[in-house]
């Protein structure tokens, strides 16, 4: 015997195919990924897409559209999303095994407590600048690549120092055993101070923070001289050298950490001397005397 469903009286011999949902056009192009790029670029010149093919948009709807959100722009929300869910996942795992390892006493904690730090520090260099400095929140804030090839060069090279074997781990060796908790108290001090600081330096900044050097004094630049700033006239420098410097004495890294020091203070020696030279040109007498009653907190730097 047949049955028949409530929609089925609804149908008759003259109803159109459907599928769910209901208003899906019945005549789709294939979609293919030349054919969507080519969508995006339509989109991006200022029309829209309907069933594969372009229709004009009003001029309040094109100009609403910034080319830059999408694929391979400078504020990708697929490059933005994919590094926060990669630095999410590393943060995770990496936290996970940090704790697996330190119950188990295994001294190998110190890698994956590196990848912690690593994560946290530019997943927040993105996030302050898109909370604080919205129009500078690019894909390059996050830090990951921007820094050079050096950067990446050293923090793999402190990964392995503090995975092979002692000869090269020199640092926890030279020390009695009794002040190897006050070291690590030392370090994860120096880390939280490190990131603290240059994150607050940066909000605290806000539109006149930048990652990089700025030639030329843009509109609305302002010399920022109180909160943090009231102490410290570079702050984030400040912070990443504390926090870089920290990173290495929990991993017990003695090599590395010479070689932090030694080549961080060269860069924030020469970056701070070329920035204040601007920075004295933009504000003049103003920034001379904020100068003066404001210290940098690097040692050797003044």
């Amino acid at each position: 015997m047949a049955t028949t469903s409530a929609l089925d009286h609804h149908l008759d011999a003259d109803s159109p195919a459907i599928s769910w949902p209901l208003n899906r056009p019945q005549y789709r192009e294939l979609w293919t990924p030349s054919a969507s790029h080519a969508n995006s670029q339509q989109i991006a010149n200022g029309h829209t897409v309907s069933n594969g093919h372009p229709t004009g948009l009003t001029a309040n709807a094109s100009s609403s559209l910034n080319p830059a959100l999408l694929p391979h722009g400078t504020k990708s929300l697929s490059g933005i999303s994919l590094r926060s869910f990669l630095l999410g996942q590393t943060l995770g795992v990496s936290l996970f095994l940090t704790g697996l390892l330190l119950y188990n006493e295994n001294s190998l904690w110190r890698a994956p407590f590196f990848l912690v730090t690593l994560s946290i520090f530019h997943f927040l260099e993105y996030y302050t600048t898109a909370r604080y400095n919205p129009t500078a929140a690019n894909i390059s804030a996050f830090l990951l690549s921007q820094n050079g090839y050096a950067y990446n060069v050293a923090h793999t090279l402190a990964f392995l120092e503090c995975i092979l074997p002692s000869p090269l781990s020199v640092l926890p060796a030279i020390l009695p055993s009794f002040s190897r908790p006050l070291l690590l108290a030392v370090g994860s001090i120096m880390i939280v101070l490190g990131q603290t600081t240059r994150t607050l330096a940066m909000a605290q900044a806000g539109s006149n923070f930048n990652h990089t050097v700025q030639m030329k004094r843009k509109e609305g630049h302002e010399l920022v001289t109180d909160g943090v700033y009231a102490w410290l006239r570079h702050p984030s420098y400040f912070g990443f050298w504390w926090w870089g410097l920290g990173t290495q004495v929990v991993l017990g890294n003695g090599i590395c950490f010479v070689g932090y020091a030694v080549v961080l203070w060269r860069f924030f020696s020469g970056r701070i001397e070329r920035e204040e030279e601007l920075l004295v040109k933009f504000f003049g007498d103003m920034y001379v005397a904020y100068r003066q009653k404001t210290w940098v907190g690097i040692p050797f730097i003044r």
